[in-house]
């Protein structure tokens, strides 16, 4: 168990348990993010990661514990709609976004509006929509593909774009899958610093097996295994954890 730090967390998770068919995805699992924090999660396959994701965004429900956001909203009593109006945004391992449109209308069709359908249809983007487009475009590094087709990105800048799309929709708390498999390596060095930026104004939750980026990021590292946390501090002191060398790092 976790202290009570509820109030001052962006996420905090306490006595996480969820089982499928008898086998525990999740065994009492507790994380705290502060916010604006910047935490890479590591671990072998079946350790928890993408189940811990389907419960913070309401897809799983979990048999027991504890899943709060922002100190006072309780997540396991919204569903995922709720939850992504919320502020929780999720980018998956593969890149999804429309490739038969150029950047800008990605990111145009991803602005967070709260709008019905026909005030949409006759929408007209106001200057503060397409400065909050410019500044994204920056950020991901696609300022200069802003007129290309989707298609015709490589796979990292598919990566960055749908990172984009994602803060277009202005998220307090970023929850990203594996975001630098099938990069190439100065892509992979890009996203560390990508990253870094986009944690000055949210929270990032990043979930990776490359060892390299990891460090690269220079964070907060939390090892899962069988469920729950088995290390947690900078990459060198979780590396250097014979319980994560054993069940991790030496497979």
């Amino acid at each position: 168990m976790i202290p009570d730090v509820k109030p001052t967390s962006v996420l905090y998770l306490n006595g996480v348990s969820v089982s499928f068919d008898g086998f525990k995805a999740l065994n009492s699992l507790s994380i705290v993010i502060a916010p604006g924090e910047l935490r890479a999660i590591i671990g072998p396959n079946g350790a928890g990661k993408t189940t811990m994701m389907d419960i913070i965004t309401g897809k799983t429900r979990p048999d027991e514990g504890e899943v709060f956001f922002n100190g006072t909203i309780d997540l396991t009593r919204k569903d995922e709609a709720d939850i992504a109006e919320l502020g929780i945004g999720r980018k998956f391992q593969k890149p999804t976004v429309f490739e038969s449109h150029t950047v800008w209308d990605n990111l145009e069709l991803a602005l967070n509006r709260r709008r019905g359908v026909f005030s949409t249809l006759f929408y007209r983007l106001s200057g503060e929509d397409k400065a909050r487009i410019e500044e994204i475009l920056e950020t991901v590094r696609l300022t200069h593909r802003r007129d290309e087709f989707a298609a015709n990105l490589s796979h990292g800048q598919k990566q960055w774009l749908e990172i984009g799309m994602l803060l277009a929709q202005e998220p307090k708390l970023l929850l990203v899958d594996e975001p630098v498999a099938g990069m190439t390596d100065a892509e992979t060095a890009e996203t560390a610093i990508l990253l870094k930026d986009i944690a000055r104004t949210r929270s990032v939750v990043v979930v990776e097996h490359d060892m390299g980026f990891i460090r690269d990021l220079g964070v907060k590292v939390t090892c899962l295994a069988e469920g729950s946390v088995l290390a947690e501090g900078s990459i060198d002191f979780v590396s250097s954890d014979p319980k994560v060398i054993e069940n991790y790092l030496g497979r």
